[in-house]
């Protein structure tokens, strides 16, 4: 929801590292990489309950995730490396919730199931659109330099990684977070589908 507010920020703070990594030949692709590797060890992490490290992990995922972005615009934005961010993301969302799954099958399993189920939402009416997108050749003025249209919504990178922050800082409450989050998201997926769905209508007639 508030991502586009935040990007001009989080784009002149990660200018500089990201500088730092051209300098030592560590391309976008390889921080992408490198990013999702450490990410999926907060799965085993969570699984173990050791949630400190796991929110580590988590982080430095995150961060990752910015400074793959920002080695790209200053050497060479590609569609192969937006293509490859996409993906791992959404492979990455997941792999937390099963952490938490894993870690305490009783209490989590229903509300983790659900979370990813809602994430199918969230993930399909986002990367559907994106590839009618490209077709028509729709842009979205509030994400430049995307390799992928991006679609907003209630709940986006922000709102996810403070999701992901609390379910590490109360892991107890999981199932309560997991639903409010879940709901969270499905008003994302259903605004998405309507406001996908007209867009493409609109455009069918002429």
């Amino acid at each position: 929801m508030i991502d586009p507010l935040l990007t001009p920020v989080t784009r002149q703070l990660l200018h500089a590292p990201a500088g730092w990594l051209i300098r030592r030949n560590i391309n976008a692709d390889q921080v992408t990489l490198g990013g999702f590797f450490v990410g999926l060890l907060a799965l085993p992490a969570l699984a173990w309950e050791y949630y400190t490290l796991a929110l580590l992990l988590i982080l430095l995922n995150r961060l990752a995730d910015g400074l793959d972005g920002a080695v790209a615009r200053q050497t060479r934005l590609t569609d192969a490396g937006g293509y490859l961010d996409i993906v791992l993301d959404f492979i990455f969302y997941n792999a937390v919730v099963l952490g938490f799954l894993i870690a305490d099958v009783s209490q989590n399993a229903i509300a983790a199931g659900v979370l990813m189920l809602t994430f199918t939402g969230t993930g399909s009416t986002f990367l559907a659109f994106a590839g009618v997108a490209a077709k028509r050749g729709i842009d979205n003025v509030s994400y430049p330099n995307k390799s992928l249209h991006y679609m907003g919504g209630l709940t986006e990178g922000f709102e996810t990684i403070v999701a992901f922050i609390a379910f590490c800082v109360w892991p107890q409450h999981f199932a309560t977070l997991a639903y409010v989050f879940a709901a969270a998201c499905w008003i994302t997926a259903i605004t998405r589908l309507w406001s996908g769905y007209r867009t493409l209508k609109m455009m069918d007639k002429h």
